[in-house]
């Protein structure tokens, strides 16, 4: 089919061929790879909001009065697999009277429950109670992830500004400001 524009012919499925390629393999590469990135830092919140609720049960049941073992056995069914092993293995270990720093060992590369092995070799040592550790430690990764949603959403913001600028500022300039500039420079050359 053939197009006439201002004088010129134009065959309209010409460019259309001329424009196609063979499809590559590695753009479906870089964006599973993107997916993958995206699932994993996805998981590390979901990790990270399931050890809060897994150390809030924690201070619960040490409140209620149980022992660390018993209440660590109680919680690791709401841990992510790897992490209700470390908790299995700490409780198995304190039941059997392992020192507490050895006991702990388990936990301390568990994203988010570093700190609660710190401060349980401390509490062991020094008496005070666990429970409130846990609790403190599970209000702020709560509060950590609610920060970092907070800057993912003003950075989706910032990036947004650009695209809608680049599309907005031209059509402004081309239908709000240049038939202003043009009708006054047509009324001052009149003048002059």
């Amino acid at each position: 089919m053939l197009i006439l524009v201002g004088g010129a012919v134009f065959c309209w499925p010409a460019p259309a061929v001329l424009h196609l390629r063979p499809v590559s393999t590695s753009r479906p590469e870089r964006l599973l790879g993107r997916l993958r990135e995206r699932l994993v830092r996805d998981s590390g919140v979901t990790e990270h909001l399931r050890s809060a609720a897994t150390l809030d049960l924690l201070a619960a049941c040490l409140t209620g009065g149980l022992p660390v073992p018993v209440a660590l056995e109680a919680v690791a069914v709401t841990a992510s697999p790897p992490t209700a092993a470390a908790l299995r293995s700490v409780a198995s270990h304190l039941a059997i009277g392992v020192e507490p720093a050895e006991a702990w060992a388990p936990v301390r590369d568990r994203p988010g429950l570093a700190e609660l092995a710190v401060a349980a070799v401390r509490t062991a040592r020094a008496g005070t109670a666990l429970a409130a550790y846990a609790k403190d430690l599970a209000a702020r990764l709560r509060e950590s992830l609610s920060a970092e949603a907070e800057e993912r959403a003003e950075r989706a913001g910032v990036l947004l500004a650009a695209p809608i600028g680049l599309c907005f500022l031209p059509a402004f300039l081309c239908l709000g400001v240049l038939p202003v500039v043009l009708g006054l420079a047509a009324r001052l050359d009149g003048v002059l």
